[in-house]
């Protein structure tokens, strides 16, 4: 008996890396497993069906259950037909895990439109389009039930946008918006049985290669950047057990699953009136107690100090 025995999820992003971990171990734990994925590159280009179905033929030499599906998350009429693919195969959808995404990394003076557009839109529209469809479809099952309809639904944000990471301006704006979208949506579609967390991988995947190097140069040594050590998390999140957790941000990796938390006011200046430019000169500082004093304002029409010469 598993964990998950009758329900029904989707993974988008789901052939390989932390989303293929996801899948498999969704369907070791009895769910019946959407697996989607457009086929891409890491930047997004090109597409190839293998990849999806050769997770599905994983799945179902192990005993479990799948079906591939290789819409673009990020396309209105696509999401809604993955949705209604797993209705239609399974009879229900209950668990809903995103993890599809692309690179396009650039400097922001270096950055073209397209590499904007073409990453905000995998991610953060490569959510919200299978939610939207998702969240209509709960909204109206537990409307004809009158019962909460017991879902899940897991996000997946980054370390870059929960803390910021140059040259990934587009990629950390998108998973910033991803990770304020779980305590939304966590507030939004509570009321009918769902809930919603976001997860950071701390893993090796493609897109990731380049910052967490090579795997371990041993046999049987414990590789924590592996990218299935995600899942259990992931995984745990959609059981039973979690039915108290919604709206939060996990970092996930390795061994290890950290809590993180958003944005509160550290400090304070208060007037009992409008502040002039001359009154913060002198008060900002009490906004971040004990910093170096800061140089005098300069006032127009005055000429800065010439720079220290480079001793380089």
């Amino acid at each position: 008996m598993g964990r998950l025995d009758g329900k029904v999820a989707i993974v988008t992003g789901a052939a390989r890396g932390v989303g293929r971990g996801h899948a498999l171990l969704l369907a070791q734990e009895g769910a019946s497993v959407v697996v989607n994925d457009l086929g891409g590159e890491w930047d997004g280009s090109g597409a190839d069906q293998r990849p999806a179905q050769q997770v599905v033929e994983e799945i179902e030499a192990q005993g479990g259950t799948a079906v591939a599906n290789y819409d673009d998350v990020a396309d209105w009429e696509g999401g809604q037909r993955m949705i209604n693919q797993a209705i239609e195969t399974y009879g229900s959808l209950d668990i809903l895990i995103c993890n599809a995404g692309i690179l396009r990394d650039r400097m922001t003076f270096n950055m073209t439109e397209e590499e904007w557009d073409s990453v905000i839109r995998v991610h953060l529209k490569g959510h919200f389009v299978p939610l939207r469809w998702a969240a209509t479809y709960w909204r109206e099952k537990n409307k004809e039930t009158g019962q909460p309809v017991d879902a899940r639904v897991v996000l997946t944000s980054s370390e870059s946008g929960l803390f910021a990471n140059p040259g990934q301006l587009n990629y950390d704006a998108a998973k910033s918006g991803i990770a304020t979208m779980a305590v939304v949506l966590a507030r939004e579609l509570g009321r009918y049985g769902v809930t919603v967390n976001a997860i950071s991988p701390r893993a090796r995947t493609r897109l990731t290669e380049n910052t967490f190097g090579n795997r371990p140069s041993s046999e049987g040594d414990f590789d924590d950047r592996h990218p299935d050590n995600v899942a259990p998390w992931v995984v745990w999140l959609c059981t039973d057990a979690a039915a108290h957790l919604s709206g939060q941000n996990f970092v996930v990796g390795g061994g290890n699953v950290q809590l993180v938390s958003g944005w509160r006011v550290e400090n304070a200046i208060e007037s009992p009136q409008r502040w002039t430019l001359d009154e913060l000169d002198t008060k900002w500082q009490d906004l971040f107690g004990d910093l170096p004093t800061a140089p005098a304002p300069r006032r127009a029409g005055t000429v800065a100090p010439a720079p220290a010469a480079s001793t380089d």
